[in-house]
C-alpha cells in the first residue's frame, strides 16, 4: 500500500489523476490522518505525507527545532517526491502544516495547481504568561533546548469523542515543547506576515473551523485579506474546532477540498 523512505511514506491510488502532500500540525504525526489519507487515495490522489522534525517517528529531539527551516527543508522533501509522480500536485496544511506551507512557498518557487490551508496557525490563543513569555526570550539564547507543557489538549482540538479517546492513548503525541520551537514558530508567524507579496499566486482554499480554541481566526482572516492572487477563496464552518478534518462533520469539509482539488487538475 505504501513505500517508506525515513520518516516520509506514499500512499498510492489505484486510478490517480493527481497528488496530495499532506503537511500535519504541531504536536501530532502522520497516523492521526489515516482516514483523511483514506478519502485522498480512493478519489484517486497519490498521497505523500511524513513526520515533521520532532514528532511522530522522527528521529529528531521531541518537540524542538533549532530553526522552522528545519520543517520547510523536510516539506520540501516531500514535495519533491510528490513531483515524480508527473501529476498535477496540490499542498494540504493544518494548523502548523499551514504555517509551514506559506513559509515553503514563500521561500521557494514550486509549481503546484492548488494549495489548502486548514486552520492555518496564523496567530494563537493559547499563550504562555508575560512572565513565561520573558522568561522564554531568555532561555531561547543559554538553553534553547528546555521545555514547558504546550498547554493544548485534544478537547481543545475537536468535538469527535472518539478521536479524543485515541489522543489520550497516543504515545507519538508531544506534549512538552521547547523554548527554541516556540520562539521560533512566533517567529514563522511574524515572517508569514512580513513576506505576505511573496506568497505565489496559486488558487488557494483557506478553511476555517468557526469555533477553533488553538489558533486565531482573527489572524486567518487578516493574512487572507492582504492576499492579492487570481483566485482565493475563504471557508469558515460554524461550531467546528480546530480539527476540521477530525469533526463530526469531517465528509462535508472533505467534500468542499475535494471540490476544490478537481476544479483545478488542469
Amino acid at each position: 500500500m505504501f513505500g517508506k523512505e525515513l520518516i516520509m511514506w506514499k500512499w498510492v491510488s489505484s486510478s490517480p489523476k493527481a497528488a496530495i502532500v499532506i503537511i500535519h500540525g504541531a504536536l501530532e504525526h502522520h497516523g492521526r490522518y489515516k482516514w483523511l489519507i483514506k478519502k485522498w487515495q480512493t478519489n484517486g490522489y497519490h498521497v505523500v505525507m511524513g513526520d515533521l522534525p520532532g514528532q511522530g517517528n522522527s528521529s529528531s529531539r521531541r518537540g524542538h527545532v533549532q530553526s522552522f527551516d528545519e520543517y520547510i527543508d523536510e516539506v520540501d522533501r516531500w514535495i519533491r517526491e510528490a513531483q515524480s509522480f508527473q501529476l498535477p500536485l496540490f499542498l494540504l496544511g493544518h494548523s502548523m502544516g499551514g504555517l509551514i506551507a506559506i513559509r515553503t512557498l514563500q521561500r521557494n518557487k514550486i509549481p503546484l495547481n492548488g494549495v489548502i490551508l486548514s486552520s492555518p496557525c496564523l496567530g494563537i490563543l493559547q499563550k504562555p504568561s508575560k512572565a513565561l513569555d520573558l522568561l522564554a526570550k531568555g532561555l531561547n539564547i543559554f538553553a534553547p533546548r528546555v521545555r514547558f507543557d504546550s498547554g493544548l489538549t485534544v478537547e481543545m482540538a475537536t468535538r469527535n469523542k472518539e478521536i479524543q479517546d485515541i489522543n489520550r492513548n497516543d504515545s507519538l503525541y508531544v506534549r512538552k515543547v521547547s523554548v527554541r520551537w516556540y520562539r521560533e514558530l512566533l517567529h514563522a508567524i511574524e515572517l508569514a506576515f512580513q513576506q505576505l507579496p511573496q506568497f505565489p499566486d496559486v488558487p488557494l482554499f483557506v478553511m476555517q473551523g468557526g469555533e477553533d480554541k488553538i489558533v486565531d481566526k482573527s489572524a486567518v482572516q487578516k493574512w487572507y485579506s492582504q492576499l492579492n492572487l487570481t483566485e482565493k477563496s475563504y471557508k469558515e464552518w460554524e461550531g467546528l474546532y480546530h480539527e476540521i478534518f477530525n469533526e463530526p462533520e469531517r465528509e462535508l469539509v472533505f467534500q468542499d477540498a475535494l471540490r476544490f482539488t478537481e476544479s483545478h487538475l488542469t
